[in-house]
């Protein structure tokens, strides 16, 4: 089992274990109203964010898997972070057994192609480690996540309530939804 997150390498990417040093990037990604908005809609305080950061490498140490940093690989630039995560979230219908895929980019790098770019690499990764199943909670109203998701391979599964906020479940079976690398 990994206790640490793999470097992805795409044409313009890397993605990497997070480390202490990523505070900051994580910090000021986190407080950005437009970064949460359909996320819970509340920035988060340095302190959230560090516990956040925390939560990352847990995640490898006790599952093998987890969240990534992403950077522009020409610049070094803090794009944001993708990953997957079993958050226990007590939600019905329950996510139980299937790994929660994320993703967070810092508005200054959307509409880029980023995401997607992430996303296929972390979907290959986790298809490579027989995670064959994967889900991932959106709001509604999150249209650029909706369509990523969808371009991802993801299907609405449920509508459901989370936090007293509707959000759309959906989820991604590798079998049906291979995903070419680039």
């Amino acid at each position: 089992m990994l206790t640490r997150a793999p470097v992805l390498q795409t044409n313009r990417l890397r993605l990497q274990a997070h480390t202490a040093q990523d505070i900051d990037h994580v910090a000021a990604l986190w407080a950005n109203p437009d970064v949460v908005k359909y996320i819970g809609g509340t920035p988060s305080s340095y302190e959230a964010s560090w516990s956040r950061l925390l939560r990352y490498a847990g995640h490898w140490q006790l599952l093998g898997f987890g969240y990534w940093a992403i950077f522009e690989s020409g610049s070094g630039a803090f794009i944001g972070e993708i990953g997957l995560a079993d958050y226990r979230r007590e939600i019905t219908p329950s996510l139980a057994g299937m790994p929660e895929m994320g993703w967070a980019l810092s508005p200054a790098f959307h509409g880029k192609g980023y995401a997607y770019e992430a996303a296929k690499a972390v979907l290959n990764w986790a298809d490579e480690q027989n995670i064959t199943t994967t889900c991932c909670i959106i709001s509604p109203e999150h249209t650029s996540s909706l369509k990523l998701a969808a371009k991802c391979g993801f299907r609405v599964t449920a509508e459901s309530i989370y936090h007293q906020e509707a959000i759309l479940q959906l989820q991604r079976t590798a079998s049906n939804h291979p995903l070419s690398a680039e």
